[in-house]
């Protein structure tokens, strides 16, 4: 199993902590993500609402890329129907050459609807967009004239000037099995936070088998890489775990959007929709993870404006715990 440290990038405007701090604890998780080993660190990207205040991830980690040397850095996601595709891969490609290759890619068609209307686009349209502009995308990036006509992007003779140093490794975010099989029969990868969808933990079982199943039917061999995105906190005692990060999750539950279920900390766990607790419990849950099909591990560290040294030090116990997981 790989295992990344993932940030939705929540702020919190009533909180002692202004988006240019928040930027800057960010950029040193990622430093200190590099140092723990970890493979890639992923911010997703969202818009006009304090959900999530990374509009543009490849701006921010740019900046990572000038202060880290090994560590994968990228969007989880990049929300396709939001973008000019030529545009966009003009800008991660740029970020690619800026980190020497380091860029790792999640792509997804977005789900929330104040960031539909912010930019007056039909929900409706997001799975052509999404199509449309991965297609550019992918084509633009192989260096060669891109001529495309579908029903939203309109490409004639176009090449790119900037193409990233190799073709980076690429993710789509799914929530349904049938998504995952129709993913599954492209080749690709996928990403995933059960905790937006799930009831519980098991439910990841479907949508990687659904997965598989669309790999196998178009003769592929091998796994693919199933990323999962799952709220990490691993305390020093497992008795401690609830005082240190119940607040947060709290706090994060109560300020999402759309989302299936306000749960609590009690409901999340016994779902083991979370992973909290002492450096046995959290190993044992992602023992349990892998069981279900997951070969990748995105530890969300950083959520509910838990206080920057409670998650350094999470990152640094989870660390310890997934060198012994890798052996």
């Amino acid at each position: 199993m790989k295992f990344s440290i993932f940030s939705v990038t929540d702020h919190y405007p009533d909180r002692d902590r202004t988006i240019g701090q928040f930027y800057d604890q960010l950029l040193d998780e990622i430093g200190h993500a590099e140092e723990l080993g970890f493979a890639n660190y992923f911010l997703a990207e969202h818009h006009f609402h304090a959900y999530g205040v990374v509009s543009s991830p490849a701006v921010l980690l740019a900046a990572a890329a000038r202060q880290t040397s090994r560590i994968g850095l990228g969007p989880a996601v990049a929300v396709l129907p939001f973008h000019n595709p030529l545009r966009l891969a003009e800008e991660y490609a740029m970020l690619d050459q800026l980190s020497g290759g380091r860029l790792v890619l999640g792509v997804g068609s977005g789900y929330l609807q104040h960031e539909y209307d912010g930019f007056n686009i039909g929900p409706w349209e997001k799975r052509q967009r999404f199509d449309e502009a991965l297609e550019i995308l992918e084509r633009a990036w192989t260096g060669a004239p891109v001529t495309f006509h579908g029903y939203y992007h309109h490409v004639d003779q176009v090449r790119l000037a900037i193409t990233p140093v190799a073709t980076p490794p690429l993710w789509v975010a799914v929530i349904r099995p049938e998504a995952a099989y129709h993913v599954g029969r492209q080749g690709r990868n996928i990403m995933l936070i059960p905790y937006a969808s799930a009831s519980n933990i098991e439910d990841l079982a479907e949508i990687v088998g659904a997965y598989r199943r669309g790999r196998t039917e178009v003769g592929l061999t091998g796994t693919g890489d199933v990323a999962v995105a799952l709220h990490t906190y691993v305390g020093a005692a497992d008795g401690d775990v609830r005082e240190e990060v119940g607040p947060a999750i709290q706090q994060y539950t109560d300020t999402r959007l759309y989302h299936r279920s306000h749960r609590d900390y009690d409901e999340l766990d016994a779902a083991e929709l979370v992973l909290f607790g002492d450096a046995d419990k959290v190993e044992k849950r992602i023992a349990k993870l892998a069981g279900l099909g997951a070969t990748h591990l995105m530890a969300l560290s950083n959520f509910g404006g838990l206080d920057a040294k409670l998650v350094r030090a999470s990152m640094t116990r989870l660390a310890a715990v997934t060198a012994t997981a890798a052996t």
